[in-house]
């Protein structure tokens, strides 16, 4: 274990499509200490949408962050003190994400561009709310992408108020790559991040970007403030576990009975809302990974059939195709 004088952060990053509030409650039977995200929200869902139940979580997610898409700070004002009148435990300000749609909304990575714009948001927010307001972003977009430029833009939000920053070890290259390809092309360079740490020693720097084991997290523990994982966290959910074991409890171990088992209930209960159950099992997928049996677990919980009738039986009928074999 490291130091425990000196806790660092564990944090699974936002995820399109994959971080809602079912796959934060299966996250957090993995981690009780990691730091959580939601999916990036945009303002605009949930002030012109009235989609305020994407907000929900459960209070076993503790503590869990909202992540915001947005450039009005106006309305990044009225999301975040919502958010924090719900609960939330952060703000958060995507300033990554590379894709085209968030591109035409002129948010995401291309407000790199306009660090004043963003200090302006952060700045709004931070004076409205009293919950952290911290900044999740890349190391630059296309050409513009040098440690002189990336120091501006992280001074400017620090001076706003910002006291946490999420820093990609990529830059965005926002035309010809997708956001799949903005994952793995940009090559990764830790060593950047790491300098913006020794330049900015009073903030939080969280080490995020190719993350998927434990001797790499523990090699940028060496310096930086935490660490986010992403995709590592979610396609084996046991090596967040390894990493709260590494992290903050030598004995934190986990089964995977007990896992399912305490998931049924949840489901259970989430089904009695009105909730479906296919939403619910496609995040259980994963929690086979490498595991003798897999592959009956997955087919089992994708029938089709017996997920449209909600069978809840299924899932610890899929379990016992993996302990059959374990």
């Amino acid at each position: 274990m490291l130091n425990p004088e000196t806790p660092k952060a564990l944090v699974v990053a936002p995820m399109m499509a994959w971080t809602d509030r079912h796959c934060r409650y299966l996250l957090r039977l993995f981690s009780p200490s990691a730091r959580l995200f939601t999916e990036m929200v945009t303002t605009g869902a949930l002030l012109h949408g009235q989609r305020w139940h994407l907000l929900d979580f459960h209070a076993a997610e503790h503590p869990v962050a909202l992540q915001l898409g947005g450039n009005d700070p106006q309305a990044l004002k009225r999301c975040a003190l919502e958010a924090e009148a719900l609960g939330y435990d952060e703000i958060n300000l995507n300033v990554g994400c590379p894709s085209d749609r968030v591109q035409q909304g002129v948010f995401g990575a291309c407000l790199m561009l306009q660090p004043d714009l963003v200090a302006r948001c952060v700045s709004t927010m931070a004076e409205a709310a009293s919950v952290p307001i911290t900044v999740k972003c890349r190391l630059g977009v296309d050409d513009h992408d040098d440690d002189e430029k990336l120091a501006y833009f992280i001074g400017r939000i620090r001076d706003a108020g910002c006291r946490t920053v999420y820093l990609h070890a990529r830059k965005a290259i926002l035309g010809g790559l997708s956001p799949a390809q903005n994952r793995d092309i940009p090559p990764l360079q830790p060593q950047r991040v790491r300098h913006m740490k020794s330049m900015f020693p009073d903030l939080t720097i969280i080490m995020n970007g190719g993350i998927s084991n434990l001797e790499q997290v523990t090699d940028h523990l060496c310096w930086a403030d935490g660490v986010m994982i992403g995709r590592a966290a979610y396609q084996n959910p046991f090596f967040l576990a390894e990493c709260e074991r590494s992290l903050f409890d030598g004995n934190h171990s986990p089964s995977l009975p007990e896992i399912i088992s305490q998931y049924v209930a949840y489901a259970s209960a989430q089904m009695q809302r009105g909730e479906s159950l296919p939403r619910l099992t496609r995040h259980l997928l994963h929690t086979v990974h490498g595991l003798p049996g897999a592959r009956r677990f997955r087919r089992l919980l994708s029938d089709r059939r017996r997920l449209a009738n909600n069978d809840l039986g299924i899932i610890e009928e899929a379990l016992r195709e993996v302990a059959v074999v374990c």
